[in-house]
């Protein structure tokens, strides 16, 4: 709770004493939520009730529109991340952090994640079907409109403007298998890539918006391809805590079903 700029060094619900008659500006701050700021007018022997309802905020990047070749065949890759093939894109947002335990519990009002150790923690055990509502939820919420990335963008967003598999040295970068300790971590901790991302490789799985086909580079327009029309399964990116390193690079593709989650 901030007065005039200073910090009352309390938190809500709380009381402010002492509080001179006059103008005042009030503010309230809270990590993962914007700002709340009023003006309020306090009078003689008078008590100014202040209701704030927080709303939920999600730090985004804007990403500069380019071209880049999306797909592999370093000695890592497997087959469905060929033929590479050159992607434009124009510009857009994509969230700086995984979302959180606490972004989530904000908008749905639960936790269905499996490790369960902080708000700071990147929210897993979420299906694409979940993620759709929580999408919903949160910009009916915010006014704003928030959707996943295509897988295209998803991969041009980790490379982090640079043209290798991954954006830097693993273990300085993402939570894998070799250093994890068997468990998500919260989000933020390692190195960000090129464009200012976090955990893009590595900690948890992320969704993208589209169908996952094996063989759609090989039928993928140049411009910002938005995937099949139709399918089975959904995009999965980025690998996870318990991922080996082959799997923990930008250009490698894995699906699931829309209804399916776990921990990962």
């Amino acid at each position: 709770v901030y007065l005039d700029g200073n910090d009352s060094g309390q938190s809500t619900p709380s009381t402010l004493e002492k509080v001179t008659v006059g103008e005042h500006k009030l503010r309230l701050t809270l990590k993962g939520y914007e700002d709340f700021e009023t003006s309020l007018t306090v009078e003689e022997n008078e008590t100014v009730n202040v209701n704030a309802e927080l709303i939920i905020h999600i730090e985004m990047k804007l990403l500069p529109g380019g071209t880049f070749i999306m797909g592999s065949d370093s000695v890592e890759s497997y087959p469905n991340e060929r033929p590479r093939h050159n992607v434009t894109l124009k510009p857009f947002y994509i969230g700086k952090y995984e979302v959180t335990q606490g972004q989530w519990q904000a908008v749905m009002g639960d936790n269905p994640s499996y490790f369960q150790n902080g708000p700071d923690y990147p929210v897993e055990s979420v299906s694409w079907t979940q993620v759709q509502e929580f999408i919903q939820k949160l910009n009916r919420i915010t006014g704003k409109r928030f959707r996943l990335p295509t897988e295209a963008e998803w991969e041009y967003a980790c490379r982090g403007n640079t043209g290798g598999d991954r954006y830097g040295a693993l273990d300085n970068i993402g939570w894998y298998e070799a250093n994890s300790g068997a468990t998500s971590h919260p989000v933020g901790q390692k190195k960000p890539n090129g464009f200012g991302l976090y955990d893009t490789l590595g900690n948890v799985w992320e969704w993208c918006q589209d169908w996952f086909q094996p063989g759609y580079y090989s039928v993928s327009p140049k411009n910002d391809p938005q995937g099949p029309s139709s399918g089975t399964f959904h995009v999965l990116r980025g690998g996870s805590w318990f991922c080996i390193a082959r799997d923990c690079r930008a250009p490698f593709r894995s699906w699931n079903y829309p209804n399916y989650f776990i921990n990962i």
